[in-house]
Parts: C-alpha cells; structure tokens; sequence
C-alpha cells in the first residue's frame, strides 16, 4: 500500500505527465498561457531551501499602521509543492505564533498555525483557506507555492507594466474551495518574474491586487522582490511585506518543517 507521501508524489509526477501531453487539447491562448507560467516556475527551480527575514505593514482604511516582525524558512520539494514556516517574532501579542504550510500540486494544501494563547496547533481546514491570514489583506491560500499544476490557464496577450515588456495571463483555480473565480498575473517577457496579481472574488468582481517591487538577483539565478503589497479594493485595507537578509542553501530539512515542533519554532 502507497505511503502519503509516495501517493502524493507519485501525483503530481501524473500530473506533470499530463500537463505536458495536453497541447493537443488546447486553444493556442491556453496553451501559450501555460507555457509562459510552465517556464516562470522552471526558471526559479534549484534554490534548495531559504531564510528571510520579514516585516508586515497592515495598514487600515484610514492609513493606520501595525507593524509585525517575521522570519520566514523555506524548503523546496522538487516531486511536490514547496514547505514553508511562518514564525511571528514581535509585537508581544503575536509573538511565538507560527505557521506551517505544506503546498501540493494535486492533493490539497496542509496547514496549521500555532496561537500561543491557546497552546494548541490549528489545523486549516481546506474550506476556509480564503480566510484572512492574521489579520492581513492575505489569505491563507495565497501563502502556498505556485504549482503549475493548480490552475488552467488563458493568455490574454502582451502589455507594458511600469516600463517593462510583460505577459498577460489569466489563470484558474481548479480548487473548488479557492476564494477566487479567477487570477490575473503579468509576468515580464525577460526573466519571467510576476510584477503583479489581481484577484477576482466568487462573484467574479475585482478583490485584490498583489503588487511586486524591487527584484533583486541571487545565486545569479533566483529573482526574490523586497516588497509585496496587496491592496483590498472591497475594504480598504491593505497589507505590505518587506523581506530582508535574504539566504539560500542554509541546510534546512524536512525536519525543519514538522506540525509537532510547531510549538517550538524559533
């Protein structure tokens, strides 16, 4: 009998097979849509793992601040989707507070979060992961890896965005508890970075746009932004992550990235 873990990868190396034999199937806008977001993921492959260090800016409708201090641990799955560990470090009323997500191609994402004030681990269930993630114009599933795998794709043609030549993609979830009908992502034509995301609601309507600034190249390969900001347009509110002391290859593990630890996450 398959372990989870062998089904799950064996899924996703399904899935991939099926991607790459669909073209027959597809429109040219399809299929040129899935190329470009095929080739974004393939060009960020071999960072291995990575720390950062980060802050969140949640700003209310009126422009009132609270600032949270974050560090962030990654670990990349290459025959599933990616790990990460989300620990809130300051202010005192979230301090200690964590948060674990395992992204899968397939399968639905696992995650928990950690409240110290209730010493006890949350499972999130896979139906509230349009919820707002502490508090921030983020939700739950936006804090997973993109996987190729996770969406259907349309290309909506070429477009200048802030001085860049970009890519215009339209994409689709094919969860079917995802808070969003549909995802906009304009990637530039050269490194294939996404610049910018807007996110359509269940009734189709504009919610959100993610915006990304300052790219910086490491390992001469692997393009990380400074800042992302993500504007609620039905709200208000907004939320801006600024990420800092980017490092790659540190020699986390699996073991890293385990729900019994959680507790203890520094």
């Amino acid at each position: 009998m398959l372990t989870k873990k062998i089904l799950i990868s064996t899924l996703s190396a399904l899935s991939l097979l099926l991607v790459s034999n669909v073209s027959f199937a597809l429109s040219t806008e399809e299929q040129k849509g899935l190329d470009i977001s095929l080739e974004a993921k393939k060009r960020d492959l071999g960072w291995q793992d990575s720390t950062a260090d980060m802050l969140m800016l949640l700003r209310n409708k009126q422009g009132q601040e609270s600032i949270r201090e974050i560090k962030m641990k990654s670990l990349e799955v290459l025959d599933d989707g990616d790990k990460s560990l989300t620990i809130f470090n300051k202010p005192r009323d979230v301090k200690g507070t964590a948060f674990l997500s395992f992204s899968h191609p397939i399968a639905s994402d696992e995650q928990w979060l950690f409240l110290p004030a209730l010493k006890r681990v949350k499972r999130i269930s896979s139906r509230n992961k349009s919820g707002p993630f502490m508090g921030s114009e983020f939700a739950f599933e936006d804090l997973s890896s993109f996987e190729v795998e996770k969406y259907t794709y349309k290309f909506l043609g070429e477009e200048e965005l802030n001085g860049l030549k970009t890519f215009k993609v339209e994409q689709y979830p094919a969860d079917e508890n995802s808070g969003y009908t549909r995802r906009i992502v304009w990637i530039d034509t050269e490194e294939y970075r996404v610049h910018k995301i807007d996110f359509y609601d269940r009734k189709d309507s504009l919610l959100k746009t993610l915006s990304f600034k300052g790219y910086k190249q490491y390992l001469a390969k692997h393009w990380r932004a400074d800042i992302q900001e993500m504007i609620n347009h039905q709200n208000g509110k907004s939320t801006e992550l600024k990420w800092t002391n980017y490092a790659f290859k540190t020699g986390l593990s699996d073991s890293d990235f385990n729900r019994n630890s959680l507790k203890r996450a520094r």
